[in-house]
């Protein structure tokens, strides 16, 4: 076992083996000189984008940085994934990770408003 947390997910690795066939099937249809083959690698490769985020935000990703040497395994799940990531743009994208509770003006203490931090 490696002594670093090379990112070895069921999220990673699905998304590049599926961007993997996309690459070949649009690399044959250069090769062929086929625009179906061409857009349909394309459309393969945009699908491992959206499998690997869809994967990352049920948990089976990774958060940003270094996990815990326990959680270093593939088959293990990232149960912080639900609520979103801080500094994570797939959880953003998804409307997860930072926001904090705000009173705006005029409203008490009673109604808090959710606003994202940093802007």
């Amino acid at each position: 076992m490696s002594q670093y947390d090379e990112g070895h997910t069921v999220a990673g690795w699905t998304g590049t083996a599926i961007a993997t066939v996309g690459s070949a099937v649009a690399g044959a249809g250069i090769c062929v000189v086929s625009a179906v083959l061409i857009w349909g690698g394309i459309g393969i490769l945009a699908a491992s984008v959206l499998v690997t985020w869809v994967l990352h935000l049920t948990g089976w990703g990774k958060p940003p940085g270094i996990r815990p040497r326990g959680e270093w395994g593939m088959g293990t799940r990232d149960l912080t994934a639900r609520g979103g990531h801080a500094e994570c743009w797939g959880c953003r994208l998804a409307g997860r990770g930072r926001s904090t509770a705000v009173v705006a003006p005029g409203m008490g203490e009673a109604e808090p408003i959710a606003v994202e931090a940093g802007r």
